[in-house]
């Protein structure tokens, strides 16, 4: 902060008032941010809100990418529907741990990026963090804090807690409900 003629300036720019010219890559480790999400809040139905975070994350930057990387078989084709309709995000199922496809992608696109949201707690992203930092990348971090590696927070440009403000819960469809009553 710079005091000048009994005035502060601080040089945080505030939405709305700048224009901030950056092309943002948002990439989600969705195990890693649903395992989060469900340890804290106790509950297994619940999921992000991406229509509240992403655009708490680029806070008026451009959106590039959005993509979530998913293990296993079983991904929603309604929420890969609704990323791609929102956002023109994609939905990429991994084999196993989503840490290696989501590494490789973040390193192909931090010549094409200003930032990069890496959008998970877990410490094996520490050595990409410092990787893309190292190639000029912004590098920040989105996570829910309890469960965040200490060290991946701090190696970060910038941490975004994730809070139940976030996420919501969702209502399980009971399976005998669509079947009408044959008394």
């Amino acid at each position: 902060m710079i005091k000048s003629n009994q005035t502060s300036y601080n040089f945080v720019p505030e939405a709305g008032r700048h224009t901030i010219n950056q092309s943002v890559a948002i990439l989600c480790d969705g195990n890693n941010i649903e395992m989060s999400i469900h340890d804290v809040s106790k509950n297994k139905n619940t999921m992000i809100d991406f229509d509240k975070v992403i655009p708490k994350l680029l806070s008026g930057r451009g959106l590039n990418r959005l993509l979530y990387f998913r293990e296993g078989k079983s991904i929603s084709s309604k929420f890969a529907e609704r990323l791609h309709e929102n956002y023109y995000g994609s939905v990429i199922p991994c084999h196993k741990s989503a840490d290696i496809p989501l590494t490789i992608k973040a390193t192909q696109l931090a010549s094409k990026v200003d930032t990069i949201i890496i959008m998970s707690g877990d410490s094996d992203y520490v050595d990409l963090v410092a990787h893309l930092k190292g190639e000029g990348v912004r590098v920040e971090i989105a996570a829910v804090r309890k469960t965040a590696a200490k060290i991946l927070i701090d190696e970060a440009d910038y941490f975004y807690d994730i809070t139940k403000e976030d996420w919501f819960a969702y209502k399980v469809p009971n399976k005998y409900s669509n079947k009408k009553n044959l008394k």
